[in-house]
C-alpha cells in the first residue's frame, strides 16, 4: 500500500498547509480505496496503480487557432484513446465526456499611438 500511495514526509511549516496536505492525501486514499473496491467485481486482477497508469496517458489540451479579425479559436480536446482504454473504460462502465464545442476569443485590443506620437 505504502508503494502505491508513495507516502513521504512532508515538509510544510504553517499549520493550514501541513491540515490541507493531510486532508489531500486523505481524499486521495478514499478515491485509491474506491477504485479498488471497483475493480474487484468489475475487473480482477486489476490494481488501481495499474488502472491509473492505463489512464494517465489521456490528456486534455487546448488547440488555439488565431483568426484574421483578431480572435482566437479554442478547441479543447482530449487525446484520442486507445483500444485498452476503450476496453478497459467499457469493462469499468465509465464514459468519457463529450468533446467541449469550441471557444472564440475576443479581439486582442492593440494600443493605438497618439496621432502626434509618429
Amino acid at each position: 500500500m505504502k508503494d502505491d500511495l508513495h507516502l513521504r514526509p512532508i515538509h510544510h511549516q504553517l499549520e493550514h498547509r501541513i491540515e490541507a496536505h493531510i486532508f489531500v492525501a486523505f481524499l486521495a486514499y478514499c478515491l485509491h480505496v474506491t477504485l479498488r473496491a471497483r475493480l474487484k467485481p468489475l475487473a480482477p486482477g486489476l490494481t488501481p496503480r495499474a488502472v491509473l497508469d492505463k489512464f494517465a496517458a489521456i490528456q486534455m489540451l487546448d488547440v488555439h487557432f488565431p483568426t484574421t479579425d483578431g480572435r482566437t479559436l479554442i478547441l479543447s480536446r482530449y487525446t484520442e484513446i486507445t483500444a485498452d482504454q476503450k476496453l478497459l473504460a467499457r469493462q469499468l462502465k465509465l464514459d468519457l465526456p463529450p468533446q467541449k464545442p469550441p471557444r472564440i476569443t475576443a479581439p486582442e485590443k492593440i494600443p493605438r499611438l497618439p496621432a502626434n506620437a509618429v
